[in-house]
């Protein structure tokens, strides 16, 4: 599939889905498990409502809606949670979809675990620090990796270089 294709599809389902019942599949703050642990009321103070959704409850953000997207500078993409350096500038890619996408974390920054929700199977990627829901990985990116993590840009902060 080209990338305007792609970029259609997941506009169309970003937007269908996440105003009828978000993305979280079943994918659950209760069943993920980091190494930072806090109650959900410390998540609740130390998150915008926005981070809280994605971070917590395994939800998603519209399709281009995120300035992560569309940042271009050299520098390290952090976890809106907890701060664990995610991924580097030097791995992002412009999908095409309205998410931040990069082909490869930094090393033992995410894990990732099934996700089963919407009748279908994806890989779910969580910080490996807080826990926190990101977004989602899909064998469809550029080389070297061919993968391409699909990242809910509220669910992150950029620091530039």
């Amino acid at each position: 599939m080209d990338i305007s294709r792609r970029a259609a599809l997941a506009a169309g389902c970003a937007v269908g889905l996440t105003g009828l019942i978000g993305c979280g599949g079943e994918a659950t703050a209760q069943s993920r498990v980091g190494r930072i642990r806090l109650t959900e009321a410390q998540w609740r103070q130390r998150l915008t409502p926005a981070e809280y959704s994605i971070l917590r409850e395994g939800g998603t953000e519209r399709a281009g809606t995120s300035p992560l997207d569309r940042e271009h500078r050299r520098g390290t993409f952090s976890c809106a949670g907890c701060d664990n350096q995610l991924f580097s500038s030097a791995t992002k890619f412009d999908s095409g979809t309205g998410w931040p996408s990069f082909y490869r974390p930094i090393s033992g920054a995410v894990t990732t675990r099934a996700d089963r929700g919407f009748g279908m199977t994806r890989t779910e990627v969580n910080c490996a620090d807080c826990a926190g829901h990101l977004g989602h990985v899909f064998e469809d990116g550029p080389p070297p990796t061919g993968l391409r993590y699909c990242m809910n840009g509220a669910a992150m902060n950029f620091t530039p270089a």
